[in-house]
């Protein structure tokens, strides 16, 4: 079977965890103001419509959420996988009107299921409990 490309770029970020100095120093804080850059250069993409710059962008975005997930799996902590698959139950929770019973059809439906959604993981997960607006993902 084929290794996917973001398979393979995880192998890569592994790689480069292990044999480079300066990626073997780096931890979750210490990578904080590369996320913010990455983050607000992806915004400048969009606002500037220029679609190639936004896959440019977006690739540096997620090199960090994949060097975030290596450092994690390294000490033990989640794996890329892990983060993966959370973001799909995320999904599957926050939108029942697609992958489940529940029957939205318009926008304001949408929005009611997807934010009684988000305030069952508050009630169940207090520590996830930081205001995060309207519809993210």
């Amino acid at each position: 079977m084929t290794e996917s490309a973001l398979e393979a770029f995880a192998d890569q970020m592994r790689v480069l965890q292990r044999e480079c100095a300066w990626k073997r120093q780096q931890t979750h804080t210490s990578l904080i103001p590369y996320v913010r850059e990455e983050a607000e250069e992806v915004v400048e993409a969009i606002e500037s419509g220029d679609s190639a710059a936004l896959c440019d962008e977006l690739g540096d975005l997620l090199l960090q959420v994949v060097i975030h997930a290596v450092i994690a799996e390294e000490a033990g902590e989640f794996t890329l996988d892990d983060v993966a698959r959370g973001v799909i139950a995320k999904m599957e929770r926050r939108n029942p009107h697609v992958f489940g019973d529940a029957v939205a059809t318009t926008v304001e439906e949408v929005m009611a299921l997807y934010d009684a959604a988000k305030a069952a993981e508050k009630t169940d997960r207090p520590e996830n409990a930081a205001g995060e607006p309207g519809l993210q993902v």
